[in-house]
């Protein structure tokens, strides 16, 4: 069922939704979330199927917020807010409501959404493009306990990678942080079947693409060696290889569906690894609502570290006991992130703390 509104207001938007779900039977509320989706009308219907289709694992009131660019000056100063409810099979297993906010309302986009959410329940804002730089501060993201946005759709995926570490919040994620999980467990299943020292990493994959750069980083961040950023020609991840003490693990996926686990000593063994769309990225965000500390821990570690050699560093004023001293990794020459800005790699401490030591990667892993 779809109920038009034409120059409405929040108020009315609420009666038709009330309207809609006694007009199908179904006058009681049985949906877990909130779900915001801030985009334009390019990327509105790619973004409200994927939540239709995320509805059926997370029922929920699907708001579509849609600013309307005005033309002339005077429409400009004009405020009109034009509204679609949609309820039963028209909206997946939930409720959803499109809004286009035309005039000076659409700077006030929260006051519009505010009266629209479901009492008592969580609420996630997800914006598909054009995301701020600092989703926590934005009026609508600051309505969220979870902000969800997609580095790889910004014109600099690395650039926004560094912007992201810098005003990070917990409750902050990204879908390209989503898009890897798979690759998180089987790298840490992996290591599971080998009791071994990893010595050093290679992530493989397309150029800018920000999940190769965030699986990097999260890998250096949790073993503390020296990880290698080098390309393909995609699509997105093609190879994950971890050079250990008891020889080489090898993740190869060249053709962005079915993968190859290379183990020394052991069958190679083809394992699915497909690239999921976004319906199952954006299902998998709703099914955690508390902060994701790993992708915090890892964003943080930052995107010029990678390509260089990892080398123990000792504070000015105190010195490292020896039984604390961090282990020395083979040295050799730091080459230049390909992806990264210049300024950004030229921006090298001197001197840190020494690293705190870690636990193997297949312990932590498997808790993430």
């Amino acid at each position: 069922m779809k109920i038009d509104l034409t120059d409405t207001t929040a108020g009315k938007v609420n009666k038709a939704l009330v309207q809609g779900r006694r007009a199908i039977g179904t006058p009681a509320v049985g949906m877990v979330l909130t779900l915001v989706i801030v985009t334009d009308e390019e990327n509105a219907y790619d973004a409200l199927k994927a939540a239709e289709e995320a509805s059926h694992e997370h029922p929920s009131r699907t708001l579509v917020v849609i600013k309307r660019v005005s033309r002339s000056p005077r429409d400009r100063t004009a405020s009109r807010l034009d509204a679609e409810v949609r309820v039963g099979a028209d909206a997946g297993s939930g409720e959803t409501v499109i809004l286009r906010l035309h005039g000076e309302v659409a700077d006030h986009a929260d006051s519009v959404v505010l009266p629209l959410l479901l009492p008592d329940a969580p609420v996630v804002v997800w914006w598909p493009v054009n995301a701020p730089l600092d989703p926590a501060k934005d009026p609508l993201g600051a309505l969220a306990q979870r902000r969800v946005t997609d580095t790889y759709s910004s014109e600099q995926p690395v650039r926004e990678l560094s912007a992201r570490a810098d005003a990070y919040t917990p409750g902050d994620t990204d879908l390209s942080w989503t898009r890897i999980t798979p690759w998180r467990s089987m790298l840490a299943a992996a290591l599971d079947q080998v009791v071994c020292e990893v010595k050093a990493v290679e992530v493989e994959g397309e150029e800018f693409n920000p999940s190769c750069e965030l699986l990097a980083m999260w890998l250096a961040d949790r073993l503390d060696v020296p990880v290698k950023r080098s390309l393909s020609a995609g699509p997105g991840l093609t190879a994950v290889r971890l050079a250990t003490s008891e020889g080489a693990i090898a993740l190869d996926r060249a053709d962005g569906s079915l993968a190859t686990l290379s183990i020394d000593g052991q069958p190679d063994r083809a394992v699915a690894l497909k690239r999921r769309d976004t319906a199952e990225l954006i299902a998998e965000e709703l099914r955690r609502l508390d902060p994701d500390d790993t992708y915090a821990s890892a964003l943080r570690f930052g995107v010029e570290r990678l390509n260089a050699p990892a080398t123990p560093a000792t504070p000015a004023t105190e010195p490292v006991p020896e039984a604390s001293a961090p282990e020395v990794f083979p040295k050799g020459e730091p080459v230049t992130h390909p992806a990264a800005a210049p300024e950004a790699a030229a921006e090298a401490p001197t001197t840190e703390a020494a690293p705190q030591e870690r636990p193997p990667l297949k312990k932590r892993a498997k808790a993430t």
